[in-house]
């Protein structure tokens, strides 16, 4: 999943920035005279009276938004009719500060309106509201309608419908069945007033306050309070994100495993980072759990540790050098060697040419010093300036950190950021031409993406061979709760072209030297069970280490609402049939005050 770091805009929490001159006019029926709200959000995604002047439409406000681009209210009919595939409410979108409040009895006159939060391109579903609205107030005090309560008994197991085929997958035409599927039901509650209770969290706080719980507990929980996304068909039916109405300051900061305890209650609304989100104007009070960082094992004087950890873009302007040096020597245990991931220049985002970055990297192993840590030495390829993806300018990088006290790295010369590194066969044992060295750098795979970096390292007088890797992310998928089911992942074309040239090297290695010890890891931006990993994997020649933990275990991300599996570190067989250790040290994903949003995974062994 892309950072919201690097990927968000906009300072507030805004669920859906609405304009009328982007909204999707689907239809133009003929002019509706008053009617109710359900009439205006029908029985399926789409409003039947899309593009449609209705007139004198009743109803309670339920909730006012004065921030952000999204002003406006929430209106809800306490009359509701029968069908329970029909909202009762709507979301009014008044552009400036509403004139209206919470408990007012009102009617409105605007148009009927589609809109799509982030665009078409996105392939989200499409909010329904009513624009350019005249409103009158004709009582004010009036009780709001009840919260409907949202829980583990309402929510439906199964996810989604299949799109409709005949509409290039997508679900909008489709007749919503609440009792049936979950985007259904939520669907079914759009703009409507609701409520969760005593739920536990799952995503904690981001910078943007917003958090996400959990209203099934047991569904695909792990110990440590979280829900893992184990498929492409275990969505995780009980998420909801939590945003609110309140002052951004005034937003709970929780971790994991808390709980929002007694009643959160709000309008449902839909927005383009997560979909369905309840704006709280009520927040449950916090009860924490907690939760505390891990730690992992030290290894033993005859184990080689192995570590990858994503420093999410860091560069000598930040304030987290301390904390990650901390972590590595800490939670750790100061591993022998350390592939990280996102390194950037010696000036970070400033796009000025600059694609050192020893700066950067001897910031960091000053730091590591600091903490009581071993003096690493590093290696590294520079990259051609812009070409690598990343922040503009960020020039990020792999880079080996490694413990010269206790592993020798093999220096090789002619690795450069064009030269593609070679296998051949010495003394009867696979080599690299090149150590450090770049796999298949001119590939178009590795288009506007960081380069494989292979290098050579002597543990006791072994060799093995490591290869830090950082895939196409996945930015341009869409979202869980697209209106196209199943969701096109698109970014996954050029993450197989990356796992295809990155398997046929190390089956160069392989049929070079049958026994190797080969170290495939680093940030994947992909599950251990898609097809990514699956390709990487090969017949054999790697295997995911992190697939001999518990399934309940198998996270190093937390991504609206689901722990997940990004980054990996695979094994050769020669590695995979003695004994190894493999943690998932999580240190970062669960914490609302994380200094990267990956958690580091370690691998022990004996060479």
């Amino acid at each position: 999943m892309p950072s919201k770091r690097t990927t968000r805009i906009g300072a507030l929490t805004v669920a859906a920035v609405c304009s009328t001159l982007s909204a999707v006019v689907l239809t133009t029926p003929a002019h509706a005279d008053t009617v109710r709200i359900h009439d205006i959000q029908g029985t399926t995604r789409l409003s039947p009276l899309a593009g449609t002047k209705v007139t004198d439409v009743p109803g309670i406000v339920t909730a006012v938004r004065t921030y952000g681009s999204s002003k406006g209210f929430w209106l809800q009919d306490p009359n509701a009719d029968d069908n329970a595939a029909t909202s009762e409410g709507v979301f009014v979108f008044t552009s400036s500060t509403p004139k209206v409040a919470v408990g007012d009895s009102v009617t409105v006159s605007g148009t009927v309106s589609e809109y799509v939060p982030g665009g078409a391109s996105t392939g989200n579903q499409s909010l329904t509201e009513i624009s350019k609205p005249t409103v009158t107030v004709l009582s004010s005090g009036n009780a709001v309608p009840a919260a409907t309560v949202v829980d583990a008994s309402s929510v439906p197991d199964d996810y989604t419908p299949l799109g409709d085929t005949a509409a290039s997958g997508s679900i909008n035409g489709l007749t919503l069945e609440p009792t049936k599927y979950a985007l259904d039901y939520y669907e079914s509650l759009e703009g409507m007033n609701v409520q969760v209770a005593d739920t536990r969290v799952v995503t904690a706080t981001d910078p943007y306050s917003e958090l996400w719980v959990t209203v099934k507990p047991n569904e695909h929980a792990n110990h440590r309070g979280g829900t893992v996304y184990g498929s492409y068909t275990s969505q995780n039916t009980g998420r909801l994100q939590i945003q609110s109405l309140g002052a951004t300051a005034d937003f709970p900061k929780v971790n994991v495993g808390d709980t929002l305890a007694g009643v959160t209650a709000g309008p449902l609304d839909f927005n383009q980072y997560g979909g369905y989100t309840l704006v709280a104007s009520r927040l449950g009070t916090v009860d924490s759990a907690g939760l505390e960082r891990e730690t992992t094992q030290k290894q033993s004087k005859n184990e080689l540790a192995v570590a990858t950890y994503n420093v999410e873009n860091l560069d000598p302007s930040d304030a987290t050098f301390e904390e990650h040096a901390a972590a590595i020597v800490n939670n750790l245990q100061s591993p022998d060697i350390v592939s990280l991931e996102e390194i950037q220049d010696n000036n970070g985002a400033t796009d000025d040419g600059t694609v050192a970055a020893d700066v950067t990297v001897n910031k960091l192993i000053d730091a590591i010093v600091a903490a009581g840590g071993p003096t690493y030495d590093w290696r590294s390829i520079t990259p051609t300036n812009d070409t690598d993806g990343g922040e503009p300018g960020g020039n990020i990088r792999q880079v080996f950190l490694f413990n010269p006290e206790r592993v020798s790295f093999t220096d090789r010369a002619g690795g450069d950021a064009t030269t593609a590194v070679g296998v051949t066969k010495v003394h009867g044992k696979a080599q690299l031409t090149a150590s450090p060295g770049r796999i298949d750098p001119s590939n178009t795979a590795w288009t506007t993406s960081r380069k494989p970096l292979a290098s050579e390292f002597v543990f006791k007088g072994k060799t093995v061979f490591v290869i830090a890797n950082h895939l196409n992310s996945k930015g341009g998928d869409q979202g869980l709760t697209s209106q196209y089911q199943p969701v096109n992942r698109s970014s996954e074309t050029q993450r197989h072209l990356q796992a295809t040239a990155v398997n046929a090297f190390v089956n160069q290695i392989l049929d070079t030297q049958k026994n190797a010890d080969v170290i495939t890891l680093g940030d994947i931006n992909d599950f251990e069970f898609s097809d990514t990993a699956k390709i990487l994997e090969g017949d054999g020649e790697l295997w995911s280490a992190i697939k001999s933990l518990p399934k309940s275990e198998r996270y190093t991300y937390d991504y609206q609402g689901n722990q997940q599996v990004l980054d990996q570190i695979l094994i050769s067989p020669s590695i995979r049939k003695d004994c190894f250790e493999y943690d998932s040290v999580h240190v970062n994903s669960e914490f609302n005050d994380q200094i990267s949003d990956h958690d580091p995974q370690v691998l022990r062994f004996r060479p």
